[in-house]
């Protein structure tokens, strides 16, 4: 193989195969001299591949993890797989990777040949993934365009649809994509509404890319992050629990310590203060301590627990209400096939 480049390749597609090659095996396969291998693994070398090399009559050539990512020769399965499993993890938003699947997305889509994003395609329309959790899934083409538009500094036009149903067409300069409590959101500086904006990206639909370059601009927070919890926040309804309980304080859960404030009042009682983002959390934290209380606020705690009582109650008069026919006739009856 007289083409370098081509060659080059060629071994190092080679190397990165989980295995020790001996000179002579590579030089047969790329029909060159053992003299031309040692050149050309010198050149890889000098490219930053760590390759390895052991003497003797078994030594040979590998490629060994070093200090940065070399890029990565893949075949067409190869490619494929990496492709659709960097789909289901960003559209998923599976906990820990999910900007860098988005990120390494973007780059594999851009080089990944027609015939090959045309099988990725298919296998995502065919197979449908079995969720857990109740967040939204996003369209991971979209997220690629957002992550391309933010890397690239590029401004992004979009249609947006609001928490009450309501179309808009947005033009937006975009700065970060944050995943959060199993949502992607866009923080961006809306150019209509001269302002920063947060937008959910379930909501967004038809992003593009205008291709117009941004400068940046100075976000009002420490990151996207940051911003993106203090919006969180502000939107998302509190509660504020004041009780009483007739506990000493010193018997309190320990969970319980973490995120409220307990001052005891006597030997054998303490006040509670607590917040959350739902009245049913609040809920179970009190029915969990396993005694007695008096709930002074939020008022809509008392009409909540008088139904979560009744529906308690309900269930308890409920319990063993079948009789011995009743038992008799499921005894008897066909067992149905269930799904394991």
């Amino acid at each position: 193989m007289t083409d370098t480049p081509a060659r080059l390749l060629t071994l190092l597609s080679l190397l990165q195969t989980p295995r020790e090659w001996p000179g002579s095996e590579l030089a047969e396969r790329l029909r060159v001299s053992p003299r031309t291998i040692r050149r050309d693994i010198d050149r890889l070398r000098e490219l930053g591949y760590p390759v390895q090399a052991t003497m003797g009559a078994v030594g040979g050539y590998r490629l060994v993890a070093g200090t940065a990512m070399p890029p990565l020769l893949l075949d067409d399965e190869e490619a494929v797989a990496i492709a659709v499993g960097l789909r289901a993890a960003a559209g998923h938003a599976v906990v820990g990777i999910e900007e860098a699947s988005v990120r390494a997305l973007g780059k594999l889509l851009q080089v990944l040949p027609s015939r090959l994003r045309h099988r990725v395609g298919a296998l995502n329309t065919a197979t449908v993934p079995l969720l857990t959790g109740d967040g939204p899934t996003v369209d991971p083409e979209d997220l690629t365009v957002l992550a391309n538009a933010v890397t690239n500094r590029e401004r992004l036009r979009f249609g947006y649809r609001a928490g009450d149903g309501a179309e808009t067409s947005r033009q937006v300069e975009p700065n970060r994509l944050v995943s959060a409590g199993r949502r992607w959101y866009l923080v961006g500086y809306d150019l209509d509404r001269n302002d920063w904006r947060l937008f959910r990206v379930d909501r967004i639909s038809e992003p593009f890319a205008t291709g117009a370059r941004i400068t940046p601009r100075e976000l009002p927070a420490e990151d996207a992050a940051a911003y993106v919890a203090s919006k969180l926040r502000r939107l998302a309804p509190t509660y504020t629990l004041v009780a009483t309980l007739h506990m000493p304080a010193t018997d309190i859960p320990y969970w319980l310590h973490r995120d409220s404030e307990v001052e005891p009042i006597d030997a054998r009682s303490c006040r509670l203060r607590s917040r959350a983002e739902s009245l049913e959390w609040l809920a179970m934290r009190l029915v969990m301590l396993g005694c007695e209380f008096e709930v002074h606020e939020p008022p809509q705690m008392h009409a909540h627990l008088r139904e979560l009582a009744a529906r308690a109650g309900r269930a308890a008069d409920s319990a063993g209400q079948d009789g011995p026919a009743q038992d008799s006739a499921r005894q008897n009856s066909p067992a149905q096939d269930s799904p394991r």
